[in-house]
């Protein structure tokens, strides 16, 4: 099966000369300082595709037999978003709790009535396996027609082996039959359930080593904060899934600084996600190391709360990504040219950058080296967007811009 686009305005965000400008960290390649600002835009040029992957990229390619032929007309071809943080798989609704918090009752009184994380915990472990597949599939098709070709999904409502395995396994099954890629994370440290030493015990005890064996190299994730996991067991949890070779995933600093992303740092975390409330030195200090700064700027605009500051992060040389933090609570939204209007508007990216950062960097944060640019040889996700300027995707605020989308070759809508 063959593909052509003509005439296209392409973001191949190659870079002229890849082996001076990109970061190798574990074979994947990542984007910082100047390099994220490169969108290696061909101003008028064409992108064949044949057996999923990209066969070639220039002005006037020939068209092969047999190959369908999409007229661009000048519009915008650019790699298909990749979310890197995500609460997709979820049970249930939290609209009953939004609405006393918009008339202004305290959210201790909302905990008290059994609202918060705890409401969705009981609605994930009455859902089967069936209904959380079905629900995240139906979300996944929804960010499909928004442009994202590649979701990370976390668990994390399980609080147990039974029910933790039960969200990763609902996830693998949705993953099946979605025309793009998912790529699962065990989040065993979303919150703690009963006393702290005892549930975190637990967790690092018995619950982790039945999701690695079940699971094998899937990525362990954690959120560091007051009212979650603190510092130590935080630390008790990465050093053991590091020792099984786990990828290492962390949550941190969104509502104070809690010391966490120098640990983050010392264990070698794949990335650090959220930090709205991070110290300066933290920054500096995460920003010269070879962990990803993930940023979300979603959550802090559903909160009302402060944005992290992705645009001095990157200035100081740091690898950033951009997330929607797509979550039934948190950052109701899997919208990711939204989340790029926000990190220019509120974070201080450059619409390159957050370009860079939703695409080859986020692909980058996950492990994954096959896509987010536009070359021979990569997995061929691609969006065509309406627009004829990449601009217009900060720009413009509400909408679906992009018109056409393609998943591992295949034309998806």
């Amino acid at each position: 099966m063959s593909l052509l686009i003509r005439h296209a305005r392409v973001l191949t965000l190659a870079l002229p000369d890849a082996g001076a400008a990109t970061t190798l960290i574990g074979g994947r390649k990542a984007r910082r300082g100047g390099a994220l600002k490169e969108l290696g835009v061909i101003a008028r040029g064409d992108v064949l595709v044949v057996d999923g992957k990209i066969a070639a990229v220039g002005p006037e390619l020939a068209v092969p037999a047999g190959a369908e032929v999409i007229e661009a007309d000048g519009r915008v071809l650019m790699p298909g978003f990749v979310d890197c943080h995500t609460h997709a798989c979820w049970a249930g609704d939290r609209l009953d709790e939004w609405e006393q918090e918009l008339r202004g009752v305290a959210s201790a009184e909302i905990l008290k009535k059994g609202g918060g994380m705890q409401a969705t915990v009981r609605a994930v472990k009455e859902a089967t396996r069936k209904q959380l597949a079905s629900g995240l599939r139906t979300r996944l098709d929804a960010m499909l027609r928004g442009g994202t070709t590649t979701v990370e999904v976390k668990s994390g409502y399980g609080l147990s082996i039974d029910g933790e395995t039960k969200m990763l396994h609902a996830i693998a099954r949705a993953a099946q039959e979605f025309p793009g890629t998912v790529v699962s994370t065990a989040l065993l440290g979303q919150t703690v359930d009963g006393d702290v030493a005892t549930f975190t015990r637990m967790v690092v005890r018995e619950l982790l080593p039945a999701v690695w064996h079940e699971f094998p190299g899937i990525a362990v994730d954690a959120v560091c904060a007051t009212d979650a996991w603190p510092v130590e067991a935080c630390v008790r949890l990465f050093e053991r899934a590091g020792k099984h070779g786990l990828p290492l995933r962390l949550s941190a600093d969104a509502a104070e600084p809690t010391g966490m992303i120098a640990e983050a740092l010392r264990l070698h975390v794949r990335s650090v996600d959220h930090m709205e409330n991070a110290s300066k030195a933290d920054l500096v200090a995460l920003a010269a190391s070879d962990t990803f700064g993930v940023f979300t700027p979603a959550a802090s605009f559903h909160a009302g709360g402060r944005y992290a500051r992705a645009g001095a992060f990157a200035e100081s040389g740091g690898l950033v990504a951009l997330a929607s933090d797509y979550s039934v609570v948190s950052a109701p939204t899997h919208s990711m040219p939204f989340v790029i209007a926000l990190a220019v508007r509120k974070s201080g990216l450059t619409v390159a950058e957050a370009i860079t950062a939703t695409t080859v960097n986020a692909a980058a944060a996950l492990g994954l080296n096959d896509r987010g640019t536009i070359e021979v040889g990569q997995r061929a996700d691609l969006i065509l967007l309406r627009h004829r300027d990449e601009r217009l995707l900060a720009h413009e605020v509400g909408g679906n811009p992009v018109e056409l989308v393609v998943a591992g070759g295949k034309r998806v809508g």
